[in-house]
C-alpha cells in the first residue's frame, strides 16, 4: 500500500448514520470537545471525562439516552474482556521486573559494558528493552536512579544520556503491545497482533534512533543540566538480593514477544491451518495466551530466581494491579466511547467522505491521532479516539495494511508532548529543568519520535 493508497468505503456491516451529516458531525466535534474541556481546563479524570463524550455524542447525534447507555455499556464491556485482561498480566510481568532486580541486570550489563562515546545508544537500548513490558511512567520512575548514576560518573549531564533512554520507552509505548494504547488500536480495527508487534519494533528502531542517541547530541548542546546527587552511592552498598542473571532476563522480557511473532510468522509461511505446528503456534502466540506463560515462567525465573518464596510473589504479582486500575478504566470508557461513535454511524460517514476526498488512510490516521493527543495531552486517549474515527475506513484493507494504521495512530498518539501531559512535568521534575527546558527537550524528542514514526511507517506503506 502506497502513501497515496485512498481510503476505501465504509462497510456494509457498519451501522447506517442515524442523523444527517452535519448533526452527525456536530455531535463528534461536540464530544470530543467536551473531553478536551474536561481533561485540560476542569481536571476531570479522563474516565469521567470520556463517559461525558460518548453521552454528549449520543444524545447531539438524537439517539435516545437508553441508547446512548447500553451502546457504551457495551463497548466498555467487550474492551474490558478484550485489553483488560492484557493489560492486568503486563503489569504483572513489570512488577516481578522490577522486584527481582532484572530490571537493574538488564540496565547494569549493558551500561557497564558501554564505553562513554556509546552511552547514550547504550541507554536508548535500556529504555526499549525494559519499554517492551513496562508501562512508561513505571520505565521511567525504575530509569531515573540509574540516568543519574550514570550522568554523574560519565561526565556527560542528564540530557545525552536521559533523552535516549525516555526515546526507547516512549517508542515502545506508542509503537508495541502490550501497551494499552496499541492494545485498544488493535482490537478496535482488527489488527493481527503478531504482525503489529513486528512490524512495530521495526518502525520503532529507526525512530529510537533518530529521536535519542542523534537528537540527544543536539538537545545536550541546547540545555545543560547536571544530575543530582540523589542516587549518587557507591555500588558495593547497594542491595544484596540475589539477581536473576542477564540471560535470564532477557529470556523472561523476550518471552511472550517471540510467542506472539512465532503465530504471525505461521500465519505467513504455513498456509495449511491443521498442520500441527500451525495449531500450536497459533495456541501459544494468542495475547493472552502468551502473556499468562510470560508471567508464569516469570514467577520462577524472575521471582524464584531472585530468592522470592511464593508468598512474596503472590504480594508482588498482587501489587502490580492497584496501579493500572485507572488505566484499565479509561481503556474500557474508551471503548464505550467509541462503540457510540460506531453506533451513530459516524464511522460510517467519515469514511465515505474520505473515500470521495481522496486522502491517504495513514496520513489520516496520524492527523487525527496528532490532533486530539494536541487538545488532551494523552496518548491513550488519542488512540482510543482516533481509532474509533478510522473504524469504517479499514475495511477492505490486507492484515499488514491494518496494522500500518495502527502504527500510524501510535505515532501521531505521542506528537508534542505539552503542559496539559502527565508525562511532560513528570520529565520537568525528574530531570530539573523549566519549562523552557523541557520543550526544547522532551517535547522536541517526542515531536521527532512521531513524526520520524509517520515517515517509516509511509516507507513500509510502499511494500506492504
Amino acid at each position: 500500500m502506497s502513501s497515496t493508497t485512498t481510503i476505501l468505503a465504509a462497510s456494509a456491516d457498519l451501522p447506517e448514520p442515524v442523523a444527517p451529516g452535519w448533526q452527525l458531525v456536530v455531535a463528534a466535534l461536540t464530544g470530543i470537545a467536551v473531553i478536551v474541556i474536561a481533561i485540560t481546563v476542569a481536571k476531570v479524570h479522563p474516565f469521567l471525562a470520556l463517559v461525558g463524550g460518548g453521552a454528549t455524542v449520543g444524545i447531539v447525534a438524537g439517539e435516545s439516552i437508553p441508547t446512548v447507555l447500553d451502546s457504551f455499556t457495551t463497548g466498555f464491556g467487550s474492551t474490558a474482556a478484550g485489553v483488560g485482561i492484557l493489560i492486568a498480566l503486563g503489569a504483572m510481568f513489570a512488577k516481578l521486573l522490577a522486584d527481582s532486580g532484572g530490571a537493574d541486570e538488564i540496565v547494569d550489563t549493558i551500561v557497564g559494558h558501554a564505553s562513554p562515546r556509546m552511552l547514550p545508544w547504550a541507554m536508548a537500548l535500556v529504555g526499549a528493552i525494559i519499554g517492551l513490558p513496562m508501562f512508561f511512567e513505571i520505565g521511567l520512575v525504575l530509569l531515573m536512579p540509574v540516568i543519574y548514576l550514570v550522568a554523574r560518573r560519565s561526565g556527560l549531564g542528564l540530557i545525552p544520556i536521559g533523552i535516549p533512554a525516555l526515546a526507547g520507552l516512549s517508542a515502545m509505548h506508542g509503537f508495541v503491545p502490550p501497551h494499552p494504547g496499541p492494545l485498544v488500536a488493535i482490537d478496535a480495527l482488527g489488527a493481527d497482533l503478531g504482525l503489529t508487534l513486528a512490524l512495530g519494533v521495526g518502525v520503532a528502531i529507526p525512530t529510537i534512533i533518530v529521536s535519542g542517541p542523534l537528537f540527544a547530541t543536539v538537545a545536550g548542546k541546547w540545555v545543560t543540566v547536571e544530575a543530582p546527587h540523589t542516587f549518587d552511592v557507591d555500588p558495593d552498598d547497594g542491595p544484596t538480593t540475589k539477581r536473576p542473571s542477564f540471560a535470564v532476563t532477557m529470556f523472561s522480557v523476550l518471552l511472550p514477544v517471540v510467542l506472539m511473532l512465532g503465530k504471525a510468522l505461521a500465519e505467513i509461511f504455513i498456509s495449511d491451518e491443521d498442520q500441527l505446528l500451525r495449531r500450536v503456534l497459533d495456541i501459544l502466540g494468542t495475547p493472552l495466551i502468551a502473556l499468562l506463560i510470560a508471567v508464569v515462567v516469570a514467577m520462577f525465573t524472575l521471582g524464584r530466581g531472585s530468592g522470592m518464596d511464593r508468598e512474596t510473589i503472590s504480594k508482588c504479582t498482587g501489587a502490580a494491579l492497584p496501579a493500572i486500575a485507572g488505566i484499565l478504566l479509561i481503556v474500557s470508557a474508551g471503548g464505550g466511547f467509541k462503540q457510540v461513535l460506531v453506533d451513530t454511524g459516524i464511522g460510517t460517514l467519515l469514511a465515505d467522505w474520505a473515500t470521495g476526498a481522496n486522502v491517504p488512510i495513514l496520513v489520516l490516521a496520524w492527523v487525527l491521532a496528532a490532533l486530539i493527543r494536541l487538545a488532551t495531552g494523552s496518548a491513550t486517549v488519542a488512540t482510543i479516539t482516533a481509532s474509533s474515527l478510522m473504524l469504517g475506513l479499514v475495511d477492505g484493507l490486507s492484515s499488514g495494511e491494518v496494522s500500518l494504521v495502527v502504527l500510524a495512530i501510535g505515532a501521531g498518539s505521542v506528537f508534542l508532548s505539552h503542559v496539559n501531559d502527565a508525562g511532560f512535568w513528570l520529565v520537568k521534575e525528574y530531570f530539573g529543568m523549566t519549562v523552557g527546558q523541557t520543550f526544547k527537550t522532551w517535547s522536541m524528542m517526542e515531536t521527532l519520535l512521531s513524526v520520524s514514526g509517520l515517515v517509516v511507517v509511509l516507507a513500509l506503506g510502499l511494500v506492504i
